[in-house]
């Protein structure tokens, strides 16, 4: 139990209550997680921990996933995935060490049944269930190092209460079910002990384990937040918080104090990789604010987000997004016809295809798609186009990148086109988007040109 139990003993209904996640390389070896150990230990009202697998277990976890995976091969991954976990527990107490490498054994034994069964008979229902082990092993792993530090941390499983339905891979969550089992499972737990869960994974209704896809680990953190009416929920990373754009591209990058939950949604819809746009919206919906640090540097400070910040400048970022894909369709059908797009996005839809940005003219429509997956050729088949084709001419590109200047009014405020525009006027824009949100103006430029726009953009906009 925490020392002076009774003063630090923390009460959903009146005191504070944090959700804290951390990332992979936050909990990737033993120093790493002590860092995050004394996060917790630091802050009382840090009740809940949700974590990601440590840092390169989930990519050894990807290729198990796969099918036909030779069997040496498969041997040497869970030797090594087993490496990275008992190099962390080597360093706690003897007895504590040999508890949970027999608990890492025992799962890394089921790892490898699946394994071999997947490659033989692949199916996306055991690949959630292959993927969902490095949480697994995190998270009994760190609930250890808490104790370590004199905290009264505990495991948790997750799938008691993030009930999902079977759509494997990319799983959605009953909100109405983890906010009834987080009250009554977790709720009564938090104030006795400091709990440690899984990020990313469910389970359904047949009791079959499920991932939530992209981002889920957050998300995770995030629902979580929502369910338990918590007062903050803190996104524990390898970054000082959230930048004006990616230090990668100019060394003038500089951290945000505080921005809004507008204006971080569209800096993680259009390509911030700091969050997730999915994490945000339970957050908005219960207004929690969210903070964002480095959990190697916590005494940096990070980024706040909430609903009010006491700023709100013309230009608070650019944000880059990689590999997009532009379709045009045109038609002189589209000139004073009705039901055109409707066609159009009926074909999209019926292969599960999100347009992002889109522009018209009279006889023509632009539409940009994200490729997250990094494979261009696969996000627009020649199914899709041929069926396109029967409506319209079809140009697909390629080769493209997203930028979008991400502030507060936008649409409204005088000279930002000039201010952007006259700054990379050596450089080709391929379609630009604005108008529709207050919070940015996007545009696609060639891949080749976007680091440089970027800069020369960050330069002229933030120079102050």
């Amino acid at each position: 139990m925490l020392q002076n139990e009774s003063s630090q003993q923390v009460s959903s209904q009146n005191l504070p209550l944090t959700v804290a996640k951390f990332g992979g390389t936050s909990v990737a070896d033993y120093q790493a997680m002590l860092r995050c150990a004394h996060i917790i230990k630091n802050d009382t009202s840090n009740r809940l921990v949700v974590v990601s697998a440590s840092a390169g277990v989930t990519n050894y976890l990807v290729r198990l996933s796969q099918e036909s995976v030779p069997s040496d091969e498969q041997v040497d991954i869970i030797a090594n995935i087993r490496a990275i976990q008992v190099n962390i527990t080597q360093h706690l107490a003897n007895d504590v060490e040999q508890h949970l490498n027999d608990e890492i054994d025992t799962l890394l034994n089921q790892l490898a049944e699946q394994a071999l069964n997947q490659s033989v008979h692949h199916s996306v229902k055991q690949a959630d269930a292959i993927l969902s082990f490095g949480e697994q092993f995190s998270s009994r792993i760190f609930a250890q190092v808490l104790q370590s530090v004199g905290i009264d941390g505990a495991y948790f499983n997750v799938q008691q209460v993030m009930k999902t339905n079977s759509l494997y891979g990319k799983a959605v969550v009953d909100i109405e079910q983890l906010r009834t089992a987080c009250n009554d499972i977790l709720a009564v737990k938090l104030p006795q002990q400091v709990l440690v869960t899984q990020g990313f994974i469910g389970q359904d209704g047949l009791g079959e384990t499920t991932t939530l896809g992209r981002g889920g680990s957050d998300y995770s953190a995030a629902l979580l937040a929502e369910a338990l009416n918590a007062s903050n929920l803190s996104i524990w990373t390898d970054v000082v918080g959230i930048f004006t754009t990616d230090p990668r591209i100019t060394e003038q990058a500089r951290a945000i104090k505080e921005i809004s939950f507008g204006e971080a949604a569209e800096m993680a819809t259009f390509g911030a990789k700091i969050l997730h746009p999915a994490t945000l919206i339970p957050a908005m919906r219960h207004n929690i604010p969210v903070f964002v640090g480095s959990s190697k540097e916590p005494e940096k400070g990070g980024t706040q987000i909430k609903q009010k910040v006491d700023s709100n400048p013309v230009y608070r970022s650019i944000a880059l997004r990689r590999e997009q894909t532009l379709v045009t369709v045109k038609s002189p059908a589209m000139l004073h016809a009705s039901g055109f797009l409707a066609q159009v996005f009926g074909i999209l839809a019926k292969h599960e295809l999100s347009v992002d940005l889109i522009t018209t003219s009279e006889i023509s429509v632009a539409l940009t798609f994200d490729n997250p997956s990094g494979s261009t050729q696969a996000l627009i088949t020649s199914t899709v186009v041929e069926e396109l084709e029967q409506l319209c001419e079809v140009t697909v590109e390629h080769g493209l990148s997203l930028v979008a200047v991400i502030g507060n009014g936008l649409n409204c405020a005088k000279g930002i086109g000039q201010s952007i525009f006259q700054t990379i006027n050596d450089i080709n824009i391929r379609l630009i988007c604005h108008g529709a949100s207050a919070n940015n103006l996007c545009f696609l430029v060639n891949e080749k040109d976007a680091n440089h726009v970027v800069e020369k953009l960050h330069n002229e906009l933030f120079s102050f």
